[in-house]
């Protein structure tokens, strides 16, 4: 009864923080300039940031608390783990988010590429020691990120206003919708609540941002440095990302809005979460 209860309360909260961030998307999206006002529609595609004052308040915030606490923390774990320990980590974190990526690449219509992420979760969970071991990768079998963003995006769902989230930094209104599905909806997660061990459910996602901030400790470094507005090119690089990865590579954006005049370079995963 008391699992009934807290799985329900959880759906609710689901449901309204989804509909919420929906409203947000298609809100956003009917303040779009007309067609006929060329200037001022490349100017509101290139930012896409009607919210800019509070989400570089956010960013802000989001920086400090990087700078006191996550990138020392990320370092300590670079210098105390050797490199085999950390892949590891990574390699057991990712192999338990593949059942998102398979009923993402399911949801978007997407049975060969259901078929290799269903392989290699199967392969690295048995030979691969519960994921410590990436064997499908060593076995030719290469892995892909799916989420509920990009099935929205695939679904013809506009991506709604950019937003910097507290912590949890660059995103939009229907990568956030996404997140919030994923999470939710997430079997291993789900298995997890049902277990009462909701600090594992959580601290999985706090594992995946260490990883993720170990990993690309010079290149944000880099950005830092280089970069004369770093909110601006955070919020850029994300949106040309998201792009990338919602066409599975495929930088042929004909069909699309041109948001994005420039080729996508190097960023790769950076910033991905």
């Amino acid at each position: 009864m008391h699992l009934t209860m807290k799985l329900d309360l959880n759906s609710k909260s689901l449901v309204f923080i989804v509909l919420g961030c929906l409203i947000l998307t298609l809100s956003a999206c009917a303040k779009r300039p007309p067609e006929a006002d060329v200037e001022a529609r490349m100017i509101y595609d290139e930012a896409n940031d009607p919210l800019e004052p509070m989400n570089r308040q956010i960013f802000a915030v989001n920086m400090f608390f990087d700078r006191i606490i996550v990138e020392p923390t990320a370092r300590l774990y670079r210098i105390w783990g050797p490199p085999d320990i950390r892949d590891g980590i990574s390699n057991f974190v990712t192999n338990w988010r593949e059942p998102v990526t398979f009923v993402n690449d399911v949801m978007q219509a997407e049975p060969k590429r259901a078929q290799y992420t269903f392989s290699r979760f199967l392969i690295n969970s048995t030979f691969g020691l519960l994921g410590v071991f990436d064997t499908a990768s060593k076995w030719g079998i290469e892995g892909h990120n799916e989420d509920f963003g990009e099935t929205f995006a695939v679904w013809g769902l506009p991506e709604g206003p950019f937003l910097m989230l507290p912590l949890l930094g660059p995103s939009n209104a229907r990568d956030f919708s996404g997140f919030v599905v994923d999470f939710f909806l997430d079997p291993v997660s789900l298995w997890l609540e049902h277990k009462n061990w909701t600090y594992v459910r959580y601290g999985r996602l706090a594992l995946r941002g260490l990883i993720y901030r170990e990993e690309n400790l010079e290149t944000l470094d880099d950005l830092s440095k280089s970069s004369t507005d770093l909110y601006a090119t955070m919020r850029s690089s994300y949106r040309q990302l998201r792009l990338y990865d919602i066409n599975n590579g495929d930088l042929d954006t004909s069909n699309e809005d041109d948001l994005f005049d420039e080729d996508f370079d190097d960023f790769g995963d950076e910033f991905e979460f």
